[in-house]
């Protein structure tokens, strides 16, 4: 307690000494009420210390503490010191970059090209990431991701986890972690690795709360506003995000069909409006320092207007001649909802840990899909009107538990349950140009029944050999079951052909292994690491329903589609320099029973293109990719990264299937400058080489993105500008060639977007004594931990 006022102290740092020698046992920091609570002290005579900026040490001595006993040594009371400095704030920022054993942590948190947008846009930022022409996101050149948040797969992205990130505010996010080569820890899923999008959590005491709006190009504009408070025992967070997103994009396929040398050119115009309100409500209770129980409950309610104009052109085709105008419009109504409950205990022994997770999370979907088609010449109208629903559910149990024996060693122990359901169904009406009134067409009218659930056992060891050579070796059973009913809804479907069923029933053992050199004592590492993967096939890929968005050219999935074997390898190094340090990687993958789109017909008279899910090839890819991050002064750091791979894929007489090769790179850079005190910027700009796919290559693709953050009102506000794509040149493209067509295609789904944005924080550390020094680190953007 403040000797004069009585008000407790916050933050004062106590330690714990043996009376005897002095020996430091253990230290801990005062709470909102002052307090200091030691557990798990062995029986002795000891020594507490006291210390806080601004006041007097204080020392009590000959504390005797008996066996199987309590001691309260009352209340403490410190002397301010004669000698009051002024107010001392260190500033700082966060690293941009950290390593663990098996991820690469990058703090995206004050990225201010993406500052207004979207998680799509903060991650097309995040070194090692790509983002391509429909949000999808790579990592190294594979799109089989597996992508979570804070730490779980989100039960309100349903099966489509792109759709979430393009509604998820950027502001939200915190950090990211590129896991390329996970422990047996972590989920197996994933061809490349794991994304784990950490969002912002509150950790400061007392009453804070952030508020943000954004407004851009095109009409888009967020909102969002947090509010926590903690105190000893209790973290209550809340926030709200709004967002209204229209991505304006378009264009063009180029379809020349081999049989009679005729082609089929379209260009599109699209933009994508969406709305999305997002709820997040959390309490964490701690009864002691050891234990935590929190209740979370994340609400997204979301609504999606996709609309497509694609103009097409016809030159030599047997049937079709002169242009048409083919337009689209989807309108979809989804809610998601996930409720988590969270346990964690810590035990006497340090870094003795178990914690469990709870969650429970459904998404559904409702939309409508109206196409119509009209020609330059006599051929009559087509229209067509599809009806949609989904409605997925997720529960996922998990437990683990951490168990050190020294300070090189430790044990981890789990065990997850992942249990996802969806139901889809897709009634479709064509135009009857007789009648001139809709009827079913039931050909692609059908439901989908999913069931899918992975039961998982792990245990992962880690300890040294050496004083400079350590490992960590691990194991992860898996058993998987996926059963799928497909339903016809034509009544003349005789019934016992009314149901198609698929199913998938499997156990794998998954291995992996680490081991660690430690080069110096400056922090360098060398690491050779294992790990046995999976890539089990999605929602989509798995059901036969065709997809008629554009009815030249057919989607659809195959319920008997194998999941993707992986066996993946790493051999990294890590060097750090006082201004400079650089990771390089050289991995290697190899994919048996690759997933793809297969081009498997094509109708010499209509010119329609069927593409369904195969297991087309097994296929390799080896590579190399560095991070470097300088920092040239105290006003000025670049980071680079560049990933260059070659990937062979295997030929496939049963799919025509040609063996081929190819090298693919992509290099990207980002620089922070600080222009002025409270003025900085940034500058990021990426280049992806050509890319090789099983039937053709992808095209070039670049872009640059830059921003500023002017600091007003002593740092508690930001306003910030940036241009994303700022030449107007970022377009996914490329070609496919079979045995029956060429294609080639561009697309973008967004164009060149500008955005102002201005964000305010407020809150107090301190609840007690306001005019006490902090001790903090605020952080780049007014973060403070």
């Amino acid at each position: 307690m403040d000797e004069k006022s009585n008000e407790p102290i916050l933050g004062a740092s106590a330690a714990l000494l043996k009376q005897s020698s002095q020996a430091y046992i253990k230290g801990q920091q005062s709470d909102i009420n002052g307090q200091i609570i030691f557990d798990a002290v062995d029986a002795g005579v000891y020594t507490v210390r006291v210390t806080f900026m601004g006041y007097e040490n204080l020392v009590k001595e000959n504390i005797n503490l008996e066996k199987g006993k309590n001691l309260n040594v009352g209340t403490l009371k410190m002397k301010e010191d004669g000698q009051m400095l002024d107010e001392v704030v260190v500033e700082g920022k966060a690293p941009a970059m950290e390593i663990g054993i098996d991820r690469k942590i990058f703090n995206v948190g004050q990225s201010l090209v993406s500052v207004g947008g979207t998680a799509t846009d903060l991650l097309a930022n995040v070194p090692t990431l790509q983002v391509d022409m429909d949000g999808s996101v790579s990592l190294r050149g594979s799109s089989s991701v597996r992508i979570l948040i804070d730490g779980k797969e989100s039960a309100m992205a349903g099966s489509d986890i792109t759709s979430l990130l393009q509604s998820l505010p950027a502001n939200a996010i915190d950090k990211v972690e590129v896991i390329t080569n996970p422990s047996s820890k972590y989920d197996a899923e994933g061809q490349s690795g794991i994304i784990n999008i950490v969002l912002k959590k509150n950790v400061r005491t007392g009453l804070n709360g952030m508020f943000n709006a954004s407004g851009g190009s095109y009409n888009n504009y967020s909102a969002g506003a947090t509010l926590s408070y903690k105190d000893e025992k209790f973290n209550y967070s809340g926030s709200y995000n709004f967002s209204r997103r229209n991505m304006v994009g378009g264009g063009a396929t180029k379809n020349t069909y081999l049989n009679n040398n005729s082609q089929i050119n379209n260009v599109e115009d699209a933009n994508r409006k969406g709305i999305n309100n997002m709820f997040k409500l959390g309490v964490e209770y701690s009864p002691n320092a050891k234990t935590t129980i929190g209740i979370s409950g994340n609400l997204s309610v979301r609504d999606n207007d996709r609309n497509n104009d694609l103009k097409y052109s016809y030159f030599n085709h047997p049937q079709l001649n002169g242009t048409s105008l083919r337009t689209s419009r989807q309108k979809e109504d989804d809610l998601g909802y996930d409720l988590n409950l969270d346990f964690s205990r810590k035990f006497a022994r340090e870094g003795e840990e178990l914690t469990a997770n709870v969650m429970y999370g459904r998404d559904t979907e409702d939309g409508t899909n109206d196409y119509n088609q009209t020609y330059s010449t006599e051929l009559p109208i087509e229209s067509r009107l599809n009806s949609t629903s989904e409605d997925g559910k997720n529960t996922n149990i998990q437990v683990d538990y951490v168990r050190p024996f020294s300070d090189a060693s430790k044990l981890e122990l789990g065990y997850k349950t992942t249990i996802r359901s969806s139901f889809d169904t897709q009634f479709s009406d064509t135009l009857d140009n007789i009648s001139g009134g809709m009827r079913p067409d039931y050909g692609i009218s059908n439901d989908f029944d999913l069931k899918n659930s992975v039961h998982a056992l792990y245990v992962n060891y880690q300890n040294k050999l050496t004083d400079k050579l350590s490992y960590q070796v691990g194991l992860r059973g898996e058993q998987t079951y996926l059963t799928s009913i497909y339903y016809k809804k034509d009544p003349s479907t005789p019934s016992d052909e009314i149901e198609t069923k698929a199913k998938q029933d499997y156990f794998r053992l998954y291995p992996t292994a680490f081991l660690t050199y430690a080069v110096g004592k400056d922090g360098d590492k060398v690491q050779l690491s294992y790990s046995r993967r999976v890539q089990r096939p999605r929602g989509w890929q798995v059901n036969p329903f065709e997809d008629v968005s554009d009815d030249m050219n057919r989607r659809q999935g195959n319920p008997n589609l194998l999941p993707e074997d992986i066996h993946s390898f790493e051999l990294s190094y890590a060097k750090f320099y006082e201004k400079w340090n650089f990771i390089s990687t050289g991995y290697y993958r190899r994919m048996k029973d690759m997933m793809q789109p297969y081009i498997y017909d094509v109708n010499t008279s209509t010119s329609v293109t069927k593409s369904r899910w195969e297991n087309l090839t097994n296929s390799s890819v080896a590579g190399l990719e560095l991070i470097s991050k300088v920092n040239f002064t105290n006003w000025l750091d670049v980071t680079l990264n560049g990933n260059m791979y070659y990937n062979k894929i295997d030929g496939n007489t049963a799919f025509d299937i040609k063996e081929s090769d190819a090298l693919n790179w992509n290099v990207n850079m980002t620089s922070n400058v600080k222009i002025l005190a409270n003025l900085s910027g940034q500058i990021r700009a990426d280049y992806n080489a050509p890319r090789l796919r099983a039937q053709g290559k992808t095209e070039p693709m670049t872009g640059i993105d830059v921003g500023l953050k002017q600091d007003v009102l002593n740092k508690k506000g930001s306003i910030m500008f940036n241009v994303r794509d700022l030449l107007d040149t970022r377009k996914f493209g490329g070609y496919t060639n079979t045995a029956q067509v060429n294609s080639y295609f561009e697309h973008r789904w967004m164009k060149r977007m500008f955005m102002l944005s201005f964000s305010y924080r407020f809150g107090m550390q301190d609840l007690g004594k306001k005019k006490r020094v902090e001790n903090s680190v605020e952080m780049e953007g007014g973060e403070q931990f």
